[in-house]
Order: C-alpha cells, then sequence, then structure tokens
C-alpha cells in the first residue's frame, strides 16, 4: 500500500509526522515544486519524500490536507480516482448554501469520480496531530466516516499503524456531521482530543 499526502501546511507536515515516527514511507506534493518542500520533508524524516503532484497521486491512497476550496483543483489532475483511496482531512469553511446544503465531504467526494472517500484526521488541530498519539497506554482517537462501508477499513488500519484510536462514526450526513467544519457551524466532536485503552 502506498500514501501520499497533498497539501503541505500545518495539517500535512503533522500527518507525515505521524507516517515518519512509525517509518511508513510517505509521499507529499503541493502546489510549490517538490524541490521547495525537500528542506521540511528532510527534517521531518528520511520515509518523507517530495514529489510533484502527478507523482504523489500515484500512490494507492491519498490524504487530502489543502485548502477544501483547492480540492477541485487537486481532482482534475486525474482523469479518473478509480481504485484510490481519498481521506479527507480538509474542513470547509464555506456557508453551508454554498455547499448545496451537503455535508463538506460529501460535496468535495462528487469532485473525485470514482474514489473510495473517506473522512478522517480532520477534527484534530495540527499539533495535536504531529504529537505522539500514545499517552498514557491510550490511543488519541480518530474519527472516520464514509458512504462507502468498505472504504472504512483500510483507512482504519492505517490510523491503527499510525498509533492512532480509529473510531467509526458512520454515513458522511450522519455521524460524519459530527465531524464537519461548515461556515461558521462547527461539528461537536471538532477538536474533542479522546483517547480510547486499548480493549
Amino acid at each position: 500500500m502506498s500514501y501520499a499526502i497533498i497539501g503541505f501546511g500545518k495539517v500535512g507536515q503533522a500527518l507525515a509526522r505521524a507516517f515518519a515516527r512509525k517509518n511508513i514511507e510517505v509521499t507529499v506534493a503541493s502546489r510549490r515544486p517538490p524541490e521547495a518542500l525537500v528542506p521540511q520533508a528532510r527534517a521531518i524524516g528520511p520515509t518523507v519524500v517530495a514529489r510533484s503532484l502527478r507523482d504523489a497521486l500515484e500512490a494507492d491512497t491519498i490524504i487530502l490536507a489543502v485548502p477544501f476550496e483547492e480540492h477541485r483543483e487537486v481532482a482534475k489532475t486525474l482523469p479518473s480516482w478509480k481504485g484510490k483511496t481519498v481521506i479527507d482531512a480538509m474542513n470547509a469553511l464555506v456557508p453551508l448554501e454554498e455547499l448545496d446544503g451537503l455535508p463538506s465531504s460529501a460535496f468535495a467526494a462528487k469532485a473525485f469520480t470514482g474514489a473510495r472517500f473517506v473522512k478522517g484526521f480532520n477534527h484534530l488541530i495540527a499539533a495535536k496531530l504531529a504529537a505522539d498519539p500514545i499517552v498514557e497506554g491510550g490511543h488519541r482517537v480518530i474519527f472516520l466516516s464514509s458512504d462507502d462501508e468498505d472504504a472504512i477499513a483500510p483507512v482504519a488500519a492505517l490510523a491503527k499503524q499510525l498509533g492512532f484510536a480509529p473510531v467509526k462514526l458512520g454515513k458522511l450526513n450522519e455521524g460524519g456531521a459530527l465531524v464537519h467544519a461548515r461556515g461558521r457551524v462547527w461539528g461537536p466532536l471538532i477538536f474533542q482530543d479522546l483517547f480510547k485503552k486499548e480493549q
């Protein structure tokens, strides 16, 4: 399984740190040329590799950590997203009317035709995402939601591999609404830093 993080701002770098901590290779890309990302990528760890957007999108699993309004540009890079898992770590700060009344992930998913689309890794601030998720025997919770039940399993497995405790919230417009930031309306689970003990 290959992984890429698209967007190398605070959230993208925080996620890259999570991969580096577990020595899992991850490609990073942004609007900037790969050379511009190399110093920061190297500083995070040897498993974080800066590539062009096009090359990064060859990964099986792609984490979107770009500003919400840029997701369409990323989506246009590939003619088809069939066979790809896209993890939406974005939060939309636009009014609900601009999203056709949909949760931001359901709106964004329309641009990624054929992808298995999962909301995840979006409810924590970058500093918390970057920190070691294992604290006092508990694992930091990551909420996952998707309209494709089967898509959640591999993302949950990745979250576990990174040291997080995945918690499934069901469909995007149901449980997923709990972690959506929409305009000035924040889901009740946004910023909730929760831990789960191992069962």
